[in-house]
Parts: C-alpha cells; sequence; structure tokens
C-alpha cells in the first residue's frame, strides 16, 4: 500500500451539521472536521481489509462488541491517516537530521495515544489499531502499552490513603512515566515499562515489557491528555501528551458509559472475579444484587467522578475524537483542522 496524500480530500467543505455537543453556530468555530460514519467510511478508498472476523473477535474486549463492519467502516479510514501522518513525520524526521548534519538518524517511534472513560473501549481501539497498522509497509513494527503499569502500587495507595482515587491523576507515577516516553522518543533502545495485573488489580513486582525502538508506539490510558499545571515562572514541566504525535480520544454518553460499566462488572462477577487469584474474588459470591449496588458505588464514586473532573476536560485536547453510540457502534468522527 502506497500513502497518497493526494486522495485523501481533508481540504473539501465541512458537512453542515454540528459537532456533537455544539450549535451550529459554535460549530463554524470549532477546530474540528465532523464527520457523519458513512462520510469517514468514504475515506477507507482502496485500503484494503488485513483483519479476518476471527482476528476482530480476538481483539476485541469483554462487553466492547467491535464487528467486522466497524473495523471496514472506522478502523480502515483511521489506519490510512495514521499511515499518511507516520509517512509525513518520517520525511520530517529526515529533513531535521540533514539540517542538523547528524552523522546518524536513530528511528524515533510515533506515539498515538487513546484517552477515554472505564468501560468506553480504549484497549480494543487501541490493539485494532496496532493490528491494523502493523500491516503497513512502513511502520511494521507497532507496540502497545498501557499507563496502568505506572499506577502506584497498592501499598502505596492505601499508605496515602488513596485507594478510592486509583485512577485519578495523581494515582500515577507520572515521572517515570515522563522518563519511560523521554526514552523512547530519544530513539533509545530496550525500554522497560511495568507491567500491571488486573487480576490481581496491582502492578506485579519485577514484571516488564520492553521497548525496542517501535516504528509506532500506542499508549492507552484514562488521563493521558491530562495537563500538568503550569508554573508561574514559566520553568518546563512537561505533559504525557507533549510525547504523542496524535491523540484520539474515545467519547461516549454518561448514561451509556454507566451501563456498560454495570454490564461488564457483572461478566467479570461470574468469569474473572470467580478465579482465586483475583483482587476481586470475594465479590464472585455476592447475590446480584448486592454485586450492582457494590459496582454502583464504584461508578458514582471513583470512575463517574473522575469522568467529569479529569478525563472529559480533555477531550478537547484530542487529534481525533471517535463519538460512540448506545450500542458501542461509532456514529461520529471529528478531526481536528491542521
Amino acid at each position: 500500500m502506497t500513502p497518497d496524500l493526494v486522495a485523501l480530500d481533508l481540504d473539501a467543505p465541512p458537512r453542515s451539521e454540528p459537532q456533537a455537543g455544539l450549535t451550529p453556530g459554535e460549530d463554524e468555530l470549532s477546530p474540528y472536521r465532523s464527520f457523519a460514519r458513512e462520510e469517514w467510511a468514504r475515506l477507507r478508498a482502496d485500503t484494503p481489509l488485513t483483519l479476518t472476523a476471527e482476528d476482530v473477535d480476538r481483539l476485541q474486549s469483554m462487553n466492547d462488541p467491535v464487528s467486522l463492519d466497524e473495523v471496514i467502516a472506522i478502523y480502515l479510514p483511521l489506519s490510512r491517516l495514521l499511515s499518511l501522518y507516520v509517512a509525513a513525520a518520517q520525511g520530517l524526521f529526515r529533513a531535521t537530521q540533514r539540517f542538523l548534519l547528524a552523522e546518524r538518524a536513530d528511528k524515533v517511534p510515533y506515539i498515538i495515544g487513546v484517552a477515554g472513560s472505564v468501560a468506553v473501549g480504549k484497549s480494543t481501539t487501541a490493539r485494532i489499531l496496532q493490528a491494523l497498522l502493523a500491516r503497513w509497509p512502513n511502520t511494521p513494527k507497532v507496540d502497545l502499552i498501557t499507563t496502568d503499569g505506572f499506577l502506584w502500587s497498592n501499598a502505596e495507595l492505601e499508605r496515602i490513603a488513596s485507594m478510592d482515587r486509583k485512577g485519578f491523576p495523581e494515582s500515577y507515577d507520572t515521572a517515570k512515566l515522563l522518563r519511560f516516553l523521554a526514552d523512547i522518543k530519544a530513539g533509545k533502545r530496550a525500554v522497560h515499562a511495568p507491567l500491571y495485573s488486573h487480576l490481581v488489580y496491582d502492578v506485579v513486582p519485577g514484571e516488564e515489557t520492553v521497548v525496542d525502538r517501535p516504528d509506532i508506539l500506542i499508549v492507552e490510558g484514562l488521563n493521558v491528555l491530562q495537563p500538568a499545571r503550569l508554573p508561574r515562572d514559566g520553568a518546563a514541566i512537561p505533559f504525557v501528551s507533549d510525547y504523542f504525535d496524535f491523540s484520539i480520544y474515545l467519547d461516549a454518553d454518561e448514561e451509556d458509559l454507566h451501563r456498560w460499566y454495570l454490564n461488564r462488572f457483572l461478566k467479570l462477577r461470574n468469569t474473572a472475579f470467580r478465579d482465586p487469584l483475583s483482587y476481586f474474588r470475594k465479590y464472585a459470591d455476592w447475590s446480584e444484587t448486592d454485586a450492582i449496588t457494590f459496582a454502583e458505588g464504584l461508578w458514582s464514586r471513583i470512575n463517574l467522578a473522575n469522568l467529569r473532573e479529569n478525563i472529559l476536560p480533555t477531550r478537547q485536547r484530542a487529534s481525533l475524537i471517535l463519538r460512540k453510540g448506545a450500542s458501542h457502534r461509532i456514529e461520529q468522527v471529528s478531526l481536528r483542522r491542521l
């Protein structure tokens, strides 16, 4: 597949329908071009489908249904756009190296951030993109990490009485995450990232994943678009998103996120929670009524609060917003204007 910048007509007149959440007048001032599902699907052009239905079944998370049609309509055009962007970035990097009279040009990975609420389907989106992008000839090596590994350990969160803030920005070792991303962008070999286990609900001591100069690195997490507080003295305070070349925000109504979260919790109660090693093992034996009451408390006290305070306010910092409907089907795509 050869990227064709001319074929992707992003300078065509914008559609007349307003972006979700905006009045028609406000839409004229929006930094985004918004596309209905059918409009976006046409931007696939001649991009071949390189995943099978079995591949898609394997890549999707629990309670996050994704059909082959969704891949064709939404993810193939997105993979085409990203391939064009990566090719352009690679050319810009080579030009910069020539300007700097660099004797050697170490490969610098293109970093894509994927953000959004709990239960919105970030993991599925990240895995599908990883699989599709790895099939483009200029990006054969695509790695994926989640920021869960950079959470403080449960022991540390309990020490500072912050277990109920797990997932909030302050529950992450942001300094370690920034060092990791800085090393990746410096083109270093064999950069280590800690591993997180959803089974034991904690960072696994001594376990790491190694990222070794991929063409693309996808970084998935709740708060990856969260800015730091700007210093009054103008000192350099890096954000995680400063290291991103492109970012995606998965968006959905609160009511849908709430329902998806409860459905996932009840499914896990009958599956993963029954593992003797599961942190949530005791909840598997609760009655459905008690389990729902407990899950409702987790949602309102932690996940909804985090969404409203920290995650949703970062939506407009994304390069691309994927807006989901009640069935997890992506109905609208908003692309930031260049």
